[in-house]
């Protein structure tokens, strides 16, 4: 069985609050985007579990990943027979595009379904939280309101079809937890829900990351690749998540490869 994991970029991300187990309440949207790893899991006709990778480096150890983590998890509660997993990657780490929590969420659906588990979305979806807070929007992996951690849902329509993404990614590392540290929670003064129903033209300057600010001014790399997205005509820009992914939407297909060098560079029609 093979499956192809695909990111999501945040449309505005408010810091609202800070909570009493020491994480941050939120409000963001995630969209899906179609930029995807591949993940290939068979059974092993010797019963024991296998995980190799190609593409883009994985840091940290075998069993720290998401897809590892996620197979032991239905393991202990199915007595799950072993498998042979391949991840090919492309979505970079560390890049606020939830590349990470797609693979994890993939690898319960793809084992729910080859070995008839018979779990629903709600079940999956438990599970998908104890991976991490925003491995459960990939188990219906259609455009939600995140709030509390990001991983309370609510199913809301954005319509951006018809429009044009482009990702650009620095070499340049932001930690998560550095970033929640930086930034100050407010309450916004306008409900994100309201704003992206706005003409995406409106946007700048409204629909805002509140990681952006400090992060733009320890890593200014990061702030002049949005500056330049607009320059080159996208209507809307901003990091996803904590970066350092930065996004562009553009209403026609831009080549914008020659322009950031020494950067992943990535574009596709939105759906």
């Amino acid at each position: 069985m093979i499956k192809f994991p695909n990111g999501k970029i945040n449309l505005g991300l408010n810091i609202v609050g800070k909570r009493d187990d020491g994480f941050h309440n939120i409000e963001t949207i995630f969209y899906p985007i179609a930029l995807n790893d591949a993940l290939e899991i068979i059974p092993a006709n010797d019963g024991k579990f296998r995980f190799d990778h190609t593409g883009l480096p994985i840091p940290g150890h075998e069993p720290d990943n998401l897809c590892v983590k996620a197979f032991q998890l239905l393991k202990a509660d199915f007595g799950l027979p072993g498998v042979k997993m391949h991840l090919h990657k492309t979505i970079p780490m560390g890049s606020g595009l939830g590349g990470g929590s797609s693979d994890g969420a993939f690898t319960l659906k793809m084992l729910n379904d080859l070995f008839m588990l018979g779990m629903d979305h709600d079940q999956l979806r438990e599970y998908a939280s104890r991976l991490g807070s925003d491995c459960a929007f990939f188990i219906e992996n259609q455009t939600v309101f995140a709030i509390k951690k990001g991983d309370q849902f609510t199913n809301l329509t954005v319509d951006l079809s018809g429009l044009f993404i482009v990702i650009v990614i620095p070499d340049v590392p932001v930690a998560t937890a550095d970033a929640y540290r930086w930034v100050l929670p407010e309450i916004p003064s306008r409900p994100l829900t309201d704003l992206v129903q706005l003409p995406i033209t409106e946007w700048k300057d409204q629909v805002v990351n509140d990681f952006e600010k400090p992060v733009f001014t320890r890593f200014p790399v990061i702030g002049k690749i949005r500056n330049k997205l607009y320059e080159s005509g996208a209507v809307y820009a901003s990091m996803s998540g904590s970066g350092s992914a930065v996004y562009g939407i553009f209403e026609g297909m831009p080549y914008l490869n020659e322009q950031f060098p020494n950067c992943f560079v990535w574009a596709s029609p939105l759906f």
